[in-house]
C-alpha cells in the first residue's frame, strides 16, 4: 500500500507539471553590442554561460521547484560567471571596489527583498531573497546589509574573487575622471552591465530577480534601477513578472517593470502589447535605452529591447530552448 501511495502522488506529480505551462527567461544585459566586436570564441562562450542558466532554472521548475527558487538559481549562475556584470563579473567603482545591488519578487503575494551598496558577498540574489523571507523588511543597503549577510551566514569572498582583467582595464580607462562606462570598454558600444529572471512554476505562480555590478567607476553611492521594486523589478500573478537591464536612471523615472504591469492590469494590453509600449515607446521619449524580459500567468514570455541586442534566454515546456545576443 505504501508503495502504490506512492506511485499516486508521483503520477500525480508528473501530471501536474505536465499539463501546468512552466516557462522560464533569463537576460545578462543588453546594449549595443556589435558583432564586429565579438569574437566566436567569446560569443560560444557567452552562449554557453545563458545556457546553463537557463538550464539551472527550468530544470529546478521541472522537478517542482517554485518560481522563485528558478529565478534565483539562474540569476546566482550569471552572478557566478565573470562574463557579466554581476556578483563575481561586478565592474569596478572609482574607489576601486565593488558595489553591487540586487532584488527579487514574489508575485503569488508582493513580497519582495532587495539590497543596495554591498560587497563581498558572492551572490547578492540570495542575499535580496533573505531580505524578503528572513527580516521585516523589502530594502537593506549598505553596512547595515552586510551586517543582515553575516548574520544569515551568507557566502563572503574576498576581494580577488572579484578581480577580472578586463573589468580592471575597463576602469583604468575612466579611472580619476567624471566619466563612468556601461560595461563597455568601447565608447558608445555600452552593454548594460546587469542580469536577471522570470519564471512561472507549476502552481501557476510567476517571480522575478535582478542583479548587478552597477557603473565602472561610478561615485557618491549611486544606486540604479536592479534593486528598486517597481522600476528594475517587478512580478505579480495579476499580471507579469519583469526584470530589466538598461540605462537605470530612465528606468527609475520610468517606474518601467510595474508600467508593465499597470497597462496589463488597467488597460488590458498583452504582455507583448504592454512590454512593446514601454521600452519601444514610452523610454525612447525621454532618452532611455535598454530591454527588458517578462513573463505572464499563463507561460507567455517576452524579450523587448531597442538597442542593438541584448543577452538573453528562454525555455518552456512546450518546446523552446534558445539563446542569443543579437536580433
Amino acid at each position: 500500500m505504501v508503495g502504490a501511495h506512492r506511485f499516486e502522488s508521483l503520477a500525480l506529480s508528473y501530471n501536474l507539471t505536465s499539463m501546468t505551462n512552466l516557462s522560464i527567461a533569463i537576460h545578462g544585459g543588453a546594449g549595443t553590442i556589435l558583432k564586429k566586436s565579438m569574437t566566436p570564441e567569446k560569443e560560444a562562450a557567452y552562449n554557453v554561460a545563458l545556457q546553463a542558466a537557463l538550464d539551472s532554472g527550468y530544470v529546478a521548475l521541472k522537478r517542482g521547484a517554485t518560481a522563485i527558487d528558478a529565478v534565483e538559481k539562474s540569476v546566482s549562475a550569471l552572478e557566478d560567471s565573470h562574463l557579466f556584470n554581476a556578483g563575481k563579473g561586478s565592474v569596478f567603482t572609482a574607489d576601486g571596489t565593488h558595489e553591487m545591488d540586487a532584488s527579487i519578487m514574489d508575485g503569488s503575494n508582493l513580497n519582495a527583498g532587495a539590497v543596495s551598496l554591498i560587497s563581498g558577498v558572492k551572490n547578492p540574489v540570495q542575499l535580496s531573497r533573505l531580505v524578503m523571507e528572513k527580516s521585516d523588511h523589502v530594502f537593506l543597503a549598505g553596512d547595515g546589509a552586510l551586517k543582515f549577510a553575516e548574520q544569515m551566514k551568507c557566502e563572503f569572498k574576498d576581494s580577488a574573487y572579484f578581480y577580472d582583467e578586463f573589468r580592471y582595464n575597463q576602469w583604468q580607462e575612466v579611472k580619476g575622471t567624471d566619466q563612468f562606462q556601461l560595461d563597455h570598454s568601447i565608447s558608445k558600444e555600452h552593454k548594460f552591465g546587469t542580469v536577471g529572471a522570470v519564471a512561472l512554476d507549476q502552481f501557476g505562480n510567476i517571480a522575478a530577480a535582478t542583479s548587478t555590478g552597477g557603473m565602472t567607476n561610478k561615485k557618491f553611492g549611486r544606486v540604479g534601477d536592479s534593486p528598486m521594486v517597481g522600476a528594475g523589478n517587478y512580478a505579480n500573478n495579476e499580471t507579469c513578472a519583469v526584470s530589466c537591464t538598461g540605462s537605470g536612471e530612465f528606468f527609475i523615472r520610468a517606474v518601467v517593470a510595474y508600467d508593465v504591469s499597470c497597462l496589463m492590469e488597467y488597460k488590458g494590453m498583452s504582455l507583448k502589447d504592454a512590454c512593446s509600449k514601454v521600452v519601444q515607446d514610452r523610454l525612447v521619449k525621454i532618452g532611455g535605452d535598454g530591454g527588458l524580459i517578462a513573463v505572464d500567468a499563463q507561460g507567455n514570455i517576452c524579450l523587448e529591447y531597442n538597442t542593438e541586442g541584448m543577452y538573453r534566454g528562454q525555455r518552456n515546456n512546450q518546446g523552446i530552448n534558445e539563446v542569443a545576443i543579437y536580433k
